[in-house]
């Protein structure tokens, strides 16, 4: 056989075994390509619950700023109530150590890290706890004797001192001063603090002069996004745990990458099995009977994983859908299964937001069983 022959035969197995983007797959240029959408009940019920007449005197009930959804890499839907708009670089809180989560990863598949290194590895003033792990922090599984309680008990909350009191001229060093109470790696305790010590430390593993554009160059701009703005404490370090700002469809970039694997386009971005961890249930986390609905902790992202003993957190949504989640109701959904990515800003305040009700009417309207 020539030489021709078995170049196209290696080829032809190439094109069939290796990863790679799928025909036809559409990505996003400077804009989301437009899905042609025709306009229907279950498209008008989506927008009555995610877009009820607002009372912004008592600032109740289900208060979405901007809503956003993507199917098989287009736009199906956006809809925003004023001031934000699609040009609005909204305040992510939270969401933010999912992005925080993306950046690691691009900084794992480049060596810089191990899951299993002492953390003091990376960040030095995190000598008193040389137990605690990389893979730790991203469980939320510390073991440090920390209050996640916000405006509803702020005097023994240790993310409002973190944020706005005594911590906030350097997170890092607030949090890493807090006494452990369990055994590393032993319990789920949600931290915020978790958080921005991975924030300090990511400045050891890439080195201090690349840091202050590390999450650009590693994640935002292969991305193509070009709102995101990161804040910093004093310290320099970035707010891991709540101060990203980007807009609806920016975000929705970060949930097409993790939608597809952790590749954009022909690049695998963020290591397969760096997304794996993502969507791995944390080993010891035990789902609270008094809580249903909540999500299941995994890398650093929220899973609806439907564990021994327990209901789904969300049962109408596939079991494979993963969110990032922020206080007052910000939320990036991905719904791999079903090819679909969700976008919601909020300023939810009474707690009547439901993460099922909506993923549930995004599904009878967007969703597999909502095809042609």
């Amino acid at each position: 056989m020539s030489v021709a022959p078995l170049r196209r035969l290696f080829l032809l197995l190439a094109a069939v075994l290796l990863p790679g983007p799928a025909l036809g797959e559409v990505w996003p240029d400077s804009a989301w390509p437009v899905a042609e959408v025709t306009p229907g009940p279950a498209i008008d019920a989506l927008t009555a619950y995610a877009f009820p007449p607002r009372d912004d005197a008592s600032r109740s009930g289900v208060r979405t700023d901007a809503l956003l959804v993507i199917r098989d890499g287009r736009l199906v839907y956006e809809r925003y109530a004023a001031p934000t708009h699609a040009d609005t670089a909204h305040l992510t809180w939270s969401v933010s150590k999912s992005l925080l989560a993306s950046v690691l990863g691009v900084a794992y598949g480049q060596g810089r890290l191990r899951l299993e290194a002492p953390v003091a590895q990376y960040y030095p003033p995190f000598a008193a706890h040389p137990r605690i792990e990389v893979g730790h922090l991203l469980n939320w599984a510390s073991g440090l004797d920390w209050q996640e309680d916000y405006e509803y008990a702020p005097l023994k909350s240790s993310v409002v001192a973190m944020l706005y009191t005594r911590g906030r001229a350097d997170m890092a060093a607030f949090a890493a001063a807090h006494e452990g109470a369990a055994e590393p790696g032993a319990r789920f305790r949600y931290s915020s603090g978790d958080s921005n010590v991975l924030a300090a430390a990511l400045k050891g593993m890439v080195g201090a002069a690349a840091y202050a554009d590390y999450p650009w160059t590693a994640l935002f701009e292969p991305l193509g996004i070009r709102s995101a703005v990161w804040e910093t404490d004093a310290a320099g370090t970035f707010v891991g745990s709540s101060y990203a700002y980007m807009t609806a469809r920016d975000l929705a970039r970060v949930g097409l990458l993790l939608q597809r694997g952790g590749r954009w386009r022909e690049r695998q971005l963020l290591p397969a099995t760096w997304v794996e961890f993502n969507r791995t249930p944390f080993a010891h986390y035990r789902p609270q009977p008094d809580q249903p609905g909540e999500a299941v902790p995994g890398g650093h992202w929220w899973l609806n994983a439907e564990l021994p003993g327990a209901p789904r957190p969300w049962p109408d949504a596939p079991a494979d859908t993963f969110a990032a989640l922020g206080h007052w109701g910000q939320a990036l959904y991905v719904l791999p299964s079903e090819r679909l990515v969700v976008v919601r800003y909020a300023d939810d305040r009474d707690g009547s937001y439901r993460h099922n009700q909506l993923l549930k009417r995004v599904r009878a309207a967007f969703g597999e069983a909502a095809q042609p």
